[in-house]
């Protein structure tokens, strides 16, 4: 009898790969994609690993399936525009062993700094994407899409949501498949994309879309649901559910694979409805298309291309229901701030009191954008903090950046932040960047890196030394200081930027919630001694709190005694105790 199990949709893709029997697998953690490799690793049969980035996730997955096993690389959808280079040409060259992309998109944008569609970016690379609807199909779609990418010789995409990622559902487990190995053979005319291959490779891909179109008539994915035929809707992923939760007795094709579209289905189920809805979230990948082969259909003109779709969405565009908001939206909006305690939040104070601006990147720092730090003047993507304040020395010169810094993480830093500072000493820039120095992957829930020493599967392995590395490029000015020196921090800062050369400043304290981590003191109000000045709220650390007569009171339960408030206190109204 088979077992049963509640998975989140992350943690049912990893025991699709598993089931599927993937001996390699590969990512760089971004929510919503994060628990996805967290999950696999608890498969001693996968090998898995966190990359320094994800073209590298991708190239390490092709590199696999050229050998004949099956691999996968995972990612957030941004992290796929950071594969493109690798994903583009492995379609033109196909697989030996199956090769799965997960991309994982974020309709709605809770954790990202775009709210793009994977499946344009598949479309342009010509490869057929997944797309599963609930934690059952994300393990079953995921043994489906090796099979998909052997049988038609692609790397396939199993597109997923934060909805679909971070939802959970039932699953049904089943044995570890063991595929042989296939056999590596020599083939410079598959592998080796130089212009005369590939010209001869695109050939085939052409053709392979155009099979895979046909046949996915028959695929068991693709899904006609004939009920009330006045309504018919065309949908998938986890829009498929608000469709059936809104309008339960509608007709519906449900589509499995997302690209290529099988049109003869298609065209058949259209011919049944009255009405056709397009519902599908973001861009209208299939809507452009179905409308292009004269299908007559309702889609962008009453759903919107942004955010996160609902039931209710459907109830009023097309039920013309009144909708009237839950109690849950009705709650005010909480604002993502750093933890008491972070070290950005000393860093940032100090960057603020010397009234410096920050080219920013990707991570909990990006905070430092918002009140009360209000440092942090640009947020691009990953390592482009580097890059953006070279870019602005460039057109502006030296004395611009004077009063400006360049601040990274240090798994930014190692994702794409070294190519950034290598290009800022290779051409001459004179920028300072502090590498906010961790010890994790802070925002997406403190996975480690080729800096912390431990791989993804607890391997302790060498730490690779950011300072080493920095001086390594040629720079002369590399300093690391504790975060939370903020007397040394500032007189450092206030030397570095004044100077004609590259500066890196390595502001090193641990994040807060590393596991493991304990905080011998609290601080607390030093009764008698407050004059109200305020002082000592300006970092902004949620931990204090003004009383209603204007002294301040310290939640001991968030307090984790760095003393930055201390530091900001001249009247010694604040003291240190154990905790």
């Amino acid at each position: 009898m088979s077992e049963m199990k509640i998975m989140l949709g992350n943690e049912a893709i990893a025991r699709g790969a598993f089931e599927a029997g993937v001996k390699v697998s590969a990512a760089y953690p971004g929510t919503p994609s994060t628990e996805i490799s967290e999950n696999i690793v608890n498969y001693p049969e996968i090998y898995a690993e966190w990359s320094p980035n994800e073209k590298v996730a991708m190239e390490v997955a092709i590199g696999a399936s050229i050998s004949g096993v099956r691999a996968m690389a995972s990612m957030k959808h941004v992290g796929v525009n950071v594969a493109a280079d690798p994903l583009y040409t492995v379609a033109y060259s196909g697989v030996n062993g199956g090769l799965v992309l997960v991309a994982a998109d974020d309709p709605g944008m809770y954790s990202s700094q775009n709210e793009q569609d994977s499946r344009c970016v598949a479309r342009a690379a010509m490869v057929p994407v997944l797309e599963p609807s609930d934690s059952q199909e994300a393990k079953d779609f995921m043994k489906y899409a090796f099979e998909l990418s052997e049988k038609y010789d692609t790397p396939v995409i199993l597109r997923t949501t934060t909805r679909l990622s971070h939802s959970q559902g039932p699953v049904t487990l089943e044995e570890r498949c063991e595929p042989v190995d296939i056999t590596y053979e020599r083939n410079i005319g598959k592998f080796v994309m130089m212009p005369g291959n590939a010209k001869q490779r695109h050939l085939f891909v052409e053709q392979r879309l155009k099979d895979m179109a046909e046949d996915s008539y028959h695929m068991p994915i693709n899904r006609v649901e004939i009920n009330d035929t006045k309504i018919g809707f065309i949908t998938s992923g986890i829009a498929y559910q608000y469709v059936k939760e809104a309008c339960p007795n509608a007709s519906v094709l449900k589509l499995g694979l997302v690209h290529p579209l099988p049109r003869k289905l298609i065209e058949e189920f259209a011919a049944q409805v009255e009405t056709l809805y397009i519902f599908e979230e973001l861009e209208p990948v299939y809507e452009e298309q179905i409308k292009a082969w004269g299908i007559s259909c309702i889609g962008k003109e009453i759903f919107t291309v942004q955010g996160e779709y609902s039931a209710n969405m459907l109830r009023k565009a097309v039920l013309k229901e009144e909708v009237s908001l839950s109690a849950a939206a009705q709650v005010p909006a909480r604002p993502p701030i750093l933890c008491p305690g972070c070290p950005h939040r000393s860093v940032y104070s100090v960057l603020n009191k010397l009234k410096i601006h920050a080219a920013g990147d990707i991570g909990c720092y990006t905070l430092g954008a918002v009140a009360p730090l209000s440092v942090v003047d640009t947020t691009i993507c990953m390592g482009a903090s580097i890059s953006t304040l070279h870019g602005m020395e460039k057109a502006k010169g030296k004395d611009y950046i004077k009063n400006w810094v360049a601040v990274i993480g240090d798994s930014t830093f190692m994702h794409t932040g070294i190519n950034s500072l290598m290009n800022m000493v290779y051409n001459q820039g004179t920028g300072t960047v502090i590498i906010l120095d961790n010890s994790t992957t802070g925002m997406t829930g403190h996975q480690d890196h080729a800096a912390t020493g431990k791989t993804l599967m607890g391997a302790e392995v060498p730490i690779m030394d950011i300072p080493l590395l920095c001086k390594a490029m040629g720079i002369k000015n590399v300093v690391e200081i504790n975060a939370f020196d903020v007397v040394g921090l500032e007189k450092l800062i206030k030397e570095e930027v004044a100077k004609d050369e590259v500066s890196v400043i390595i502001t090193k304290s641990p994040c807060v919630l590393i596991k493991g981590l304990k905080f011998e003191h609290k601080c607390r109000p030093v009764e008698g001694k407050c004059v109200k000045c305020g002082m000592c709220l300006k970092p902004g650390c949620s931990a204090l709190t003004k009383n209603p007569d204007g002294t301040i009171s310290i939640d001991e339960t968030l307090c984790n005694g760095c003393g930055l408030c201390m530091d900001f206190c001249k009247f010694e109204a604040i003291e240190r105790v154990e905790a």
